[in-house]
């Protein structure tokens, strides 16, 4: 029987629809168990009104004749409001009218909209905080707030609304509230400030009284950032605290306990608390019942502060949003044990968690003398037996924690820092303790929800892949950043422009990304226009990287971004939630003003390019074989094409007038300057053909060419990767889709460095910055020489699309998975593959294995497993045994498919050899 499940505001998740700012949440919804031939006729929406915990109330139902499952408009003729909580079930008839039952109901609770109305909390300091904020890193800062609650009123519910100028912790009566790390997130301060909604109920104490505790720390705000030392007091000069408790009785009446000048604030123990250089925690200074009402007798706090009333600031600036935000909060995901313990050279203790990851480390009752310290220092690799620190560059990564002396053991673990790590290199460890039965690694991201995986037989490929989900993860932590480890850990814009396709596949980002574009955009208004190249932009300090410096590909996060965004989900709205953004860019990205090439960039701004090209000196990773200026321009043409398809999804016929207009101009010019009549381009590299294909810069006549000469070189490189940062996302579907499959795969196998696999015969668990981020034993080993070298990039990593759509064959046709298609590779020596993926409409998936008929006839069997959700048309491409193909078009079900075939082609692809004289 049909069933309507998975009922979804936007694009939220439970348990993240909780305090969102959303006044008409559009609806989605999948279908299950559906027969063949159902076909949606109409769908009804029943809209309930929670008043109590156990009082909801059906409030209207609406119909509508409509086969739409997916962003349907929000049925309903009044908007949410502020703090209102609804829940709606929906329920879907056919084309007979047989009607489902109802879907179990999604709930929803609108978070406080309107700052001037909703807010009367202020914004509050430690007095101390404004002569301290040129002092460098500052303890973090403890508040607390008693009160009472009404003992003769029954509590309906509470809510905390929080915020902070900085990173915090809430507790009430001793008990954390809330399991989110590094709240409340990373933006551009300075535009936006995410608050946290907080179900608090359970946590007062209905008879007696009550405390409200909140411990702050600098965090993004105004600790320091960036690299070469970087710059602290970025977007403030100290820490700062806002929250509203809100208690409503179950006669309707509202309770509120606001920062304000009545609260009072002490030092905490942790000591610093820097995003780079660690957490040191002092449990000698502990204050005890500091957020119990209990604690209201004492006086002076144990570190040695006497509590003082709160500073109370001015209000956040009217340019400043107050929001919830739209992206999921960082939380502690999983935690990982460790696989091993060493002894270095030097006699340093050494441990392995086996995995590059993003997050902390927690230690488990340990017991030793009041005073004694032990330090937790972090890095992903080893270099001659001892811990890599070299590539953390200005970045200590080290924490510390002192004993207060508890006989029965102490435990500890860091709240406001982070940092990228395999081995974990422990000092002043009690010697009478097991080490691993007392440490474990807590993984910490972005909450976001699995979306595809993908699987195949060649082992190394398989870890390749984990690689690259693991490099994700590490990386969306609040934002997209380019490294989790050192001295930098921003939001490049590039490394998302290339990435997002890819990323959309492994994990639905969808929120995530809207929320940081809307930085981007923000940003980008700050730079009269022209994008950052890190969002929220930790380079305003400096003068040398916040200068409005046009850059292609980085800037192009404007355009490729959303883009992305789309082509997963079909969501059109986020198309006209960056428009702006895409057209300001384009109207101030600078064109050559002189010549024949008015169309084309200006040469004049230095170009990134195919920046990491692999022949690149290792202090100079610009230099590239390819021109910059020229891979500029092929993403100047492809920005532009993208955006006379958005003017017409918009339905803005004189803006897709005028780029249909000047991308063809802007093709024209390109091709006088850097393509030859027969397909040849002025920089022969494989990065400039990869490009040309990809980006669709050539002409029908010039392909062939063009192709022919990209797996030329290839093969020349003995399918070595000679692309950089630009052209390696591109490099094997270039391949694929002009004839050379096997050429493709052959690079993609390849374990010689540079290639994907080297860093995976290497023990790599991430994606790493450079191909050769350790050196090759003929080179010596060791880290490689230049000043980036990070082990955990994702960058590079974005080949996981072509695994997933050549290897497993899986591939969208249209945006939002309305058409895909499953078409296994027949190719290299694989003999089976799989991926899934989770679209709106619910998950579609192959699985494919062949068998071997005889070694004489050189025939195999294929056998094919598709499974394809309600509202997805899914196009099956099998191969035959005379070489040609079978297709067929299956609708939502479960399907088996077997075919008989034969590999008619060369494997292993031979590389080519230079001609001897």
């Amino acid at each position: 029987m049909t069933t309507v499940s998975d009922v979804q505001f936007e694009q939220y998740h439970e348990p993240n629809t909780f305090g969102v700012h959303e006044t008409k949440p559009r609806l989605s919804w999948k279908l299950t168990n559906a027969p063949s031939g159902f076909r949606q006729h109409g769908y009804e929406v029943e809209l309930s009104v929670q008043h109590t915990p156990a009082e909801t109330t059906a409030v209207s139902t609406v119909k509508h004749t409509s086969a739409l499952c997916t962003l349907v408009s929000w049925p309903f003729d009044e908007p949410l409001q502020s703090r209102q909580r609804v829940s709606v079930r929906v329920r879907v008839w056919d084309e007979q009218a047989k009607v489902t039952d109802w879907s179990e109901p999604a709930r929803l609770e609108v978070g406080l909209l309107n700052r001037a109305t909703d807010w009367t909390a202020q914004l509050i300091t430690a007095p101390w905080a404004p002569s301290t904020s040129t002092s460098g890193p500052q303890p973090e800062q403890l508040f607390r707030k008693p009160f009472s609650v009404d003992s003769e009123a029954s509590i309906d519910r509470a809510r905390l609304y929080i915020t902070a100028q900085g990173v915090y912790e809430a507790e009430i009566n001793g008990g954390r509230i809330g399991d989110h790390f590094l709240a409340p997130g990373w933006t551009a301060y300075d535009g936006r400030l995410q608050y946290q909604t907080y179900d608090v109920t359970g946590a007062l104490q209905s008879t007696g009284a009550n405390c409200l505790g909140v411990r702050i720390a600098e965090g993004w705000f105004c600790g320091r950032i960036g690299f070469e030392g970087g710059h602290r007091n970025i977007w403030g000069p100290h820490p700062a605290l806002m929250a509203q408790l809100e208690i409503t009785y179950s006669d309707g009446s509202v309770q509120g306990v606001c920062t304000d000048a009545s609260w009072s604030v002490t030092s905490g123990p942790i000591r610093l608390a820097e995003i780079y250089d660690g957490e040191k925690y002092d449990a000698t200074l502990e204050v005890p019942s500091w957020s119990c009402a209990a604690g209201d007798n004492i006086a002076e706090s144990a570190a040695g502060s006497r509590w003082e009333p709160a500073l109370v600031l001015p209000p956040l600036p009217d340019a400043v949003q107050l929001t919830a935000g739209f992206g999921e909060p960082v939380r502690r995901v999983e935690t990982l044990q460790p696989v091993e313990k060493m002894t270095t050279p030097l006699g340093k203790t050494i441990v392995d968690f086996g995995q590059n990851l993003v997050g902390y480390i927690r230690v488990k009752k340990i017991r030793g003398a009041r005073h004694d310290k032990i330090t937790l220092s972090h890095a992903e690799v080893l270099e001659n037996g001892e811990l890599g620190t070299r590539p953390l560059r200005i970045c200590r990564a080290t924490d510390e924690y002192t004993l207060k002396g508890t006989p029965e053991g102490e435990s500890y673990e860091p709240r406001f820092t982070f940092h990228g790590f395999r081995y974990l290199q422990v000092d002043g460890w009690p010697g009478d303790l097991d080490l691993l039965a007392s440490v474990e690694a807590v993984v910490c991201h972005t909450d976001m929800k699995p979306a595809g995986d993908f699987a195949c037989s060649e082992p190394l490929l398989n870890q390749l892949y984990q690689n690259v989900r693991w490099g994700m993860r590490g990386n969306f932590l609040s934002v997209p950043t380019d490294c989790p480890q050192r001295d930098e850990r921003m939001g490049w814009t590039g490394d998302l422009a290339l990435f997002a396709p890819t990323a959309v596949l492994i994990y639905d980002c969808f929120n995530m990304l809207r929320n940081w574009l809307i930085d981007v955009e923000h940003d980008q208004g700050v730079l009269g226009g022209v994008p950052p190249m890190v969002s929220p932009n930790a380079t305003l300090p400096d003068p040398v990287w916040c200068r409005r410096l046009p850059c292609a590909i980085w800037h192009d996060v404007t355009i490729l971004g959303p883009w992305a965004l789309y082509e997963e989900t079909g969501d059109v709205a986020i198309l006209a939630q960056q428009h702006n953004s895409m057209l300001e860019w384009m109207r101030v990205l600078p064109r050559s003003k002189s010549g024949t090439l008015t169309h084309l960039w200006d040469p004049a701004p230095f170009q990134l390019g195919d920046w990491l090209d692999p022949a690149a000196p290792p202090d100079q990773p610009w230099k590239s074989a390819t021109d910059a200026k020229m891979v500029a321009n092929m993403f100047l043409v492809q920005s532009l094409d993208l955006m006379s398809r958005i003017s017409s999804l918009l339905n803005r016929s004189s803006e897709h007038d005028h780029f249909t207009s000047e991308a063809a101009l802007a093709r024209a010019e390109f091709h006088r300057e850097y393509v030859t009549p027969t397909g040849r381009l002025v920089s022969d590299t494989q990065a400039a053909y990869a490009l040309a294909i990809s980006l669709d810069i050539l002409t029908p006549s010039q392909l062939p060419r063009a192709a022919a000469r990209l797996a030329e070189l290839v093969r020349k490189a003995n399918f070595c990767i000679a692309t950089g940062f630009a052209a390696t996302p591109y490099l094997c579907e270039a391949l694929a889709s002009t004839g050379h499959l096997q050429v493709a795969f052959a690079a993609l196998l390849q374990t010689r460095c540079p290639s994907w696999l080297y860093p995976v015969t290497m023990g790599a668990t991430t994606v790493w910055e450079r191909w050769d981020g350790l050196l090759p034993p003929e080179e010596g080993g060791g880290i490689n020489p230049g000043e980036m070298t990070s082990f955990n990039h994702y960058a590079l990593g974005a080949v996981a699309k072509f695994m997933h759509e050549r290897i497993a064959g899986l591939r969208r046709l249209e945006p939002g998975w309305t058409r895909c298609r499953v078409e296994p590779a027949v190719g290299a020596r694989f003999v089976s593959g799989s991926a899934e993926h989770e679209t709106l409409r619910g998950r579609v998936s192959c699985r494919w294995s062949t068998t071997g008929m005889g070694a004489d006839s050189g025939e195999e069997v294929m056998r094919l497993s598709v499974c394809v959700p309600y509202g997805t048309a899914v196009e099956v491409v099998l191969p035959t045994v005379d070489a040609g193909q079978r297709r067929e078009e299956v609708g939502h079900g479960t399907w088996e498919f077997e075919t008989t075939f034969k590999r008619d082609y060369e494997w292993p692809v031979v590389p080519l050899k230079p001609k001897s004289n």
